[in-house]
């Protein structure tokens, strides 16, 4: 199992929220990119990033900062918050980034996600964000009547390789991750399943790679101390 340290960024700043809620936001870093190389010294080959102010109102404001971050290490990076047009997604690939994450537009216009699909492959991932079973838009501040199940068939059919599933209710709460959930639809639609959310013990990372899920993401746990990174790198192979 692949395991993602996350930087969320905010103002170019390394930050996490508390279930998304923006008022309830610690910084860790004025540097994020020192972080990238602190996660590639630990070990890590990949690196989750999300653009929290872009979320929310669909611009790139942190896109220097992604630019520096990318240039300074060869890690495997998939970016997301903000990506609602091509000129976006041409943006984040043209840095180097291997994988741009597709959340509001791909519930909002499905027309241009099965463009990017047709068009990028597997360059292109959905974040599925879980709010009471319903997916969330605009950095969780609008949630849907969409329901998890429906989407996930709709995103098989459309031919997402991999989609990125946050419960937002574990997000940055440091009680576990949602096992069940991510037991029910690790296998279930045929496509690559990387949990978000909660994940803060070996003991979880130990159990989504007992699933065989294809990848996990660290967040809080990490910038709290309670996760050693390398540890959690051996854990998860």
């Amino acid at each position: 199992m692949k395991l993602f340290p996350a930087i969320d960024l905010y103002g170019s700043k390394a930050v996490r929220l508390l279930r998304g809620e923006y008022d309830k936001m610690t910084v860790y870093s004025e540097h994020p990119e020192e972080l990238a190389l602190a996660f590639k010294a630990a070990g890590a080959t990949c690196i989750h990033l999300v653009d929290l102010e872009g979320a929310k109102d669909g611009t790139t404001p942190n896109a220097e900062i992604v630019r520096r971050i990318l240039a300074a290490t060869d890690l495997f990076a998939e970016i997301g918050g903000g990506i609602r047009d091509e000129a976006t997604v041409e943006k984040y690939l043209s840095m180097g980034a291997g994988r741009v994450i597709l959340g509001t537009a791909a519930v909002k216009d499905e027309a241009f996600l099965r463009a990017m699909v047709a068009k990028y492959g597997e360059k292109i991932a959905v974040g599925v964000d879980l709010k009471d079973g319903k997916v969330a838009v605009r950095g969780w501040l609008e949630t849907t009547e969409v329901g998890y199940e429906e989407f996930f068939e709709r995103l098989k059919e459309i031919g997402v390789k991999t989609v990125i599933c946050t419960d937002i209710s574990r997000d940055g709460a440091m009680r576990g991750t949602n096992l069940a959930l991510y037991r029910e639809i690790g296998h279930r639609y045929g496509i690559d399943i990387v949990a978000s959310g909660g994940v803060s013990s070996l003991e979880d990372i130990k159990a989504l790679r007992q699933m065989e899920l294809y990848a996990a993401i660290i967040g809080k746990a990490y910038y709290t101390g309670a996760i050693d990174l390398t540890e959690a790198l051996e854990v998860a192979k």
